[in-house]
């Protein structure tokens, strides 16, 4: 008599209120662990899904042996002729429609069933899956593809599972064209980019931590022209909230007015990761461990892939203290360099007066781009060994301690003397613009000795345009006398250099990005026509699995095995 594991037929967004179990046969049991699970997913030209599964589980001592396994298809258009399976090699023959999984099959491993105590491998692939691409929610020039492996009720499996999922994008689509979705928690942001054997753009994500009874969600969008028109959908409202139409049937709809309060909020997770800002290469092997200490708060910047215009405005301030270059003006921003440099200087810094220097404007920009990908480039060398995990959170810390102290200083000499050290950190915080504001509200600041050579006309208050008010000369405790500004007044002027670099140098950030991140994090070619080395996958494949429609919405998959 065959024996099943619980279905679980779930959304991402209705988990707690749509799980449908089926009756437990009592008097068998399954009991196992999904040692590793590798997915390959080809976007086909052709508008189609391929598949490809490994599945490594381990049964039990006292479990029954695994001999059936039902695997989860992403809707009911596909050809179960199209599928094959084998278990260590050896060819499965039994595939049929699954009696226990909507769009489903079955597999039956016969004679090759997993023997309590013993290990085996499950592969297993499909090709000709229609109907799975949907017009992006983001952009209607491109096409999303999302796709959830199915998971197993934990009654049944157990332990971490080693998981890897690997997208094939259609053929001809370049390296800087895609763009890759908030990945499931657990896997990391940013995925493995590479060329496949056939020089397909792959994005690859791992979690060998991961486990075999959690719904994860993954997802990319490509330009809607390599696929034909007609394989493209446009997805309902009820697919948009993670409802599969055949799921309204059966009392869904009794808990829909109160599972859309919790689907409401959770769409705030379908933004799309923008590849074209993410100028930091992709991690090409393993991430190493520890800190990497000693970064300039540029370099942080760096790792923590803050704005090209707030970097670019930091190197400006760093300059200026250092006595390399003053502001000739604000609107246009141009600026001029001591003669000689000081000696002190980073070749970043040099790189970058060299090119704020540059009196033809297209070639500036050019010449920032360029001095941008140095940096980028020298920061991941830098970074090479080092967790990059473990080294944002420190740099997030350090900068929440600069802030400390310019927050907890009591007087305004003071707090401006302590803002004149840390600013450069301080900026690497996400809330910079409002906590800047926020912290100078009230009170006068004390402006720091180079503060003429950033904002010109500032430290007298004699007649001449300036976007700053004229200072007031205050006496300190020393007798001597300091200019200051009113607290809101000096904030704005630290706030908008980031927008007058944009505005007045670079033109569009997400452009000049796009231009750095084209040189710093392109697809590097496989160096070998085989598998991966260190990725942890082969050319087979296995697992339940479902595709779904819009760019970050939810799928309703079915759930998978016995």
């Amino acid at each position: 008599m065959r024996k099943k594991l619980n279905r679980i037929t779930g959304f991402v967004l209705l988990l707690a209120a749509l799980t449908l179990i089926s009756a437990p046969v009592s008097a068998q049991t399954y009991a196992f662990t999904l040692e590793q699970e590798i997915i390959h997913v080809y976007w086909e030209s052709d508008g189609t899904l391929s598949l490809t599964y490994e599945l490594v589980m381990h049964n039990s001592n006292y479990g029954d042996p695994i001999d059936y396994v039902d695997i989860g298809m992403p809707n009911a258009n596909f050809s179960i002729s199209n599928a094959t399976a084998s278990v260590d090699g050896k060819p499965i023959n039994h595939l049929a429609a699954s009696p226990y999984v909507t769009n489903g099959i079955e597999i039956g491993l016969g004679s090759n069933a997993i023997q309590p105590g013993e290990t085996g491998t499950l592969q297993f692939s499909i090709t000709g899956i229609r109907d799975v691409l949907y017009q992006d929610s983001d952009d209607s020039d491109y096409v999303s593809a999302v796709f959830s492996p199915s998971w197993i009720d934990s009654e049944f499996v157990s332990g971490t599972t080693d998981i890897s999922i690997t997208y094939h994008l259609p053929p001809g689509v370049t390296p800087e064209e895609p763009r890759w979705h908030t990945p499931a928690a657990g896997f990391p942001e940013t995925p493995y980019a590479e060329l496949d054997p056939e020089g397909r753009v792959t994005y690859t994500w791992r979690n060998p931590n991961a486990n075999g009874y959690t719904q994860y969600l993954f997802g990319a969008s490509f330009p809607a022209s390599y696929v034909p028109a007609t394989a493209i959908s446009t997805p309902t409202f009820w697919e948009n909230i993670g409802i599969a139409p055949d799921d309204l049937i059966g009392g869904v709809c009794m808990c829909l007015f109160g599972s859309m309060f919790v689907a409401i909020p959770a769409l705030s997770i379908r933004n799309a990761q923008k590849r074209k800002m993410k100028y930091l290469p992709p991690k090409l092997a393993i991430e190493g461990h520890g800190i990497k200490r000693g970064l300039t708060a540029v370099e942080a910047a760096i790792v923590l892939e803050q704005p090209m215009d707030k970097i670019m405005t930091m190197i400006l301030f760093s300059t200026i203290k250092k006595g390399a270059a003053r502001v000739i003006s604000r609107d246009p921003l141009t600026i001029e360099t001591t003669d000689p440099l000081p000696e002190d200087l980073r070749a970043y810094e040099k790189t970058f007066l060299t090119a704020m220097t540059e009196t033809n404007k297209a070639k500036q920009k050019k010449d920032l781009q360029e001095a941008m990908v140095s940096l980028v480039r020298s920061v991941a060398k830098a970074m090479k060994g080092f967790s990059q995990r473990e080294t944002r959170n420190y740099y997030k810390k350090i900068t929440e301690a600069a802030w400390a102290q310019v927050e907890e200083t009591g007087t305004p000499e003071v707090k401006s003397e302590t803002y004149d050290k840390v600013m450069e950190w301080t900026m690497l915080d996400d809330d910079y613009d409002d906590r800047t504001r926020r912290v100078f509200r009230t009170g006068p600041v004390f402006l720091p000795t180079w503060w003429h050579h950033y904002s010109p006309g500032t430290m007298t208050s004699t007649s001449g345009p300036s976007k700053t008010a004229a200072p007031t000369m205050r006496p300190t405790p020393g007798g001597t006398s300091m200019p200051s500004l009113p607290g809101s007044e000096f904030a704005g002027s630290i706030v908008t250099g980031v927008q007058d670099f944009a505005t007045g140098v670079i033109g569009s950030v997400g452009a000049f990005t796009s231009g750095v991140t084209n040189r710093t994090n392109p697809i590097p070619k496989s160096s070998s026509s085989g598998s991966r080395s260190g990725g942890g996958f082969s050319s087979g494949g296995s697992s339940c699995a479902c595709a779904c429609a819009c760019a970050g919405c939810a799928c309703a998959c079915a759930g998978g095995g016995r």
